[in-house]
């Protein structure tokens, strides 16, 4: 095989790994998507092509920087930096992570076996890129089955890393049936038994999935939901309008569909932009407007997005999230917050503690510290905020419910998300602004992970969006009503709750730690041989 054919290989299967992706994407096309890499990957393991390392990682990386940037080109409407930004980093992670299984499998198998090390690489590679400081988890490759989630129902027992799995697994097969067949004279009976695990494979959990789907029931109490989008333009009035404008138009909203109670009305994330300062919650003027409008509807709860701010306690000023104020020596703390309001009870809130890198979040290693003024300013708070520290739930005076707000980027996190069910959430609330990348796949995208959470969970999601897509998710990923883009309006609909824990609820991403801890042997292996080849053990 030569330069130009390895390239050719290269480049395809980053098309079909962009060909297969939500929300356009052909699904089934994700099955054949390494199967380019793999063919490279076995020219370049020869002894012959010894010392080639340096082409694969390369060859790798032009396959994963087409498929970042053809799926998630949209972040430069946003952040033309930080867009171009994560798509090389992202890919450099991936090619770093396919060179490291190309590495053992030429060390530990002489090239000759160990496609499946790939499985527990690459799983491992998703669940670090998930819990990292440079976390962009957006093209973990099980996400790929959002549009297909009848065939995906089984999440709720592996979650989003199981779809990993099985589409690694049926590359690996797919990859030595067409192998086979280039090799029909001598792999006839391999093809046979390649082809046949192959589509038993497939077929078997899209036969499990379909059965689960129609047979799950919703035996949970029903809540009545009001979903407000009350569309503002986030680069020209959301962080200039006054407060009160857009608490108004987020209440006109959801009168406009009170005639008769609900149990909840949700509003987006940042939907209250007076800067308000936790100790004095009763000093805020659009927390007062909302309170007074609970008491006068006192069996609806009010679940609404604001920024806030805290006085960063003694000794804690080293923090990597403390901010100094310009005009005096003290220190404070900025949060995206989640407030939850009804009549006669003090607000309860809950800080955002999955945070957007680049925007709300700089790496806090050390020699990345300088870099903390440099957040992408997206209007509104910028830089470092600070977290809550546990999964905070929502419990009001009605005992039948008991609910979680997930702002933004933190329903991208299928193991992040089981712990607020684990504290106890019976149903789930999405609050979210998708306006800054504009009429693109990413809005469309970020709405498709509420289906896996809620297949994952087994909870209905209500999703608010300030402007992007606003819906309601039922336990089984069913979408209702979901509105059109740049278009204020609000929708109503009752959910089932749901009590149980899932097999993933109680056991989060297992699949990937075990993987870590396989990968882990794997690579200190072939480290320990390769050193031992080169005589630096003796």
């Amino acid at each position: 095989m030569n330069t130009l054919q390895r390239y050719a290989l290269a480049i395809l299967s980053g098309l079909i790994l962009s060909a297969a992706w939500p929300v356009n994407g052909w699904t089934f096309l994700i099955f054949f998507a390494f199967v380019p890499l793999f063919f490279i990957q076995e020219d370049l393991g020869r002894p012959t092509n010894k010392g080639r390392g340096g082409q694969l990682f390369l060859l790798a990386f032009v396959s994963f920087c087409i498929w970042n940037s053809l799926t998630t080109w949209w972040i430069w409407n946003s952040t033309p930096g930080g867009g171009v930004a994560a798509i090389m980093l992202n890919s450099t992670f991936m090619a770093t992570t396919f060179w490291l299984f190309h590495f053992t499998k030429v060390q530990l198998y002489q090239n000759k076996k160990g496609l499946a090390i790939l499985l527990f690489y690459w799983l491992s590679f998703e669940y670090l890129h998930m819990n990292w400081d440079l976390n962009w988890p957006w093209l973990n490759l099980g996400h790929v089955f959002s549009p297909k989630h009848h065939w995906i129902q089984w999440y709720e027992f592996t979650g989003v890393p199981g779809g990993t799995a099985w589409v690694l697994i049926i590359n690996i097969l797919a990859y030595n049936s067409i192998k086979s067949v280039l090799q029909w004279k001598t792999k006839a009976r391999s093809f046979a038994l390649n082809f046949i695990l192959l589509v038993a494979i497939w077929m078997i959990p899209v036969m499990i999935g379909e059965h689960l789907y129609r047979n799950y029931e919703e035996k949970g109490e029903l809540a009545e939901i009001i979903v407000v989008q009350p569309n503002f333009d986030p680069y020209t009035e959301q962080y200039e309008l006054p407060a009160s404008e857009i608490i108004d138009r987020n209440l006109q909203l959801a009168m406009g569909l009170m005639n008769r109670p609900v149990d909840f009305i949700i509003g987006p994330e940042s939907a209250i932009q007076e800067d308000i300062w936790l100790p004095s919650l009763k000093q805020s003027p659009s927390l007062e407007t909302l309170q007074q409008f609970v008491e006068q509807h006192p069996s609806t709860a009010l679940i609404i997005g604001a920024s806030t701010f805290s006085p960063v306690p003694k000794d804690e000023e080293k923090d990597f999230a403390a901010r100094k104020f310009k005009n005096s020596d003290g220190y404070y703390f900025a949060h995206n917050t989640a407030f939850y309001l009804e009549s006669g009870q003090s607000p309860q809130y809950y800080h955002k503690s999955r945070l957007t890198p680049g925007v709300e979040m700089m790496p806090s290693w050390f020699f990345l510290r300088p870099l903390r003024s440099m957040a992408i300013d997206l209007g509104g708070t910028v830089g470092t905020l600070k977290i809550s520290d546990q999964r905070t739930v929502f419990k009001g005076k009605d005992d039948r419910f008991t609910t979680a707000a997930l702002i933004c980027y933190e329903s991208v996190y299928g193991e992040f998300v089981t712990g607020f069910v684990r504290n106890g959430a019976n149903i789930l609330f999405i609050l979210t602004n998708d306006g800054w990348w504009g009429n693109t796949p990413g809005h469309r995208q970020h709405m498709d992970f509420s289906i896996l959470r809620a297949i994952e969970t087994r909870r209905s999601i209500a999703r608010s969006a300030n402007t992007g897509i606003s819906a309601f998710v039922d336990q089984r990923g069913d979408v209702f009503q979901a509105t059109p883009y740049w278009e204020p309006t609000a929708i109503r609909q009752k959910l089932s709750t749901n009590d149980k824990l899932t097999f993933y609820a109680k056991n989060g991403d297992y699949l990937a730690r075990i993987s870590a801890f396989v990968m882990a042997i794997f690579l200190l292996t072939a480290i320990t041989k390769s050193l031992m080849n080169k005589g630096k053990l003796y």
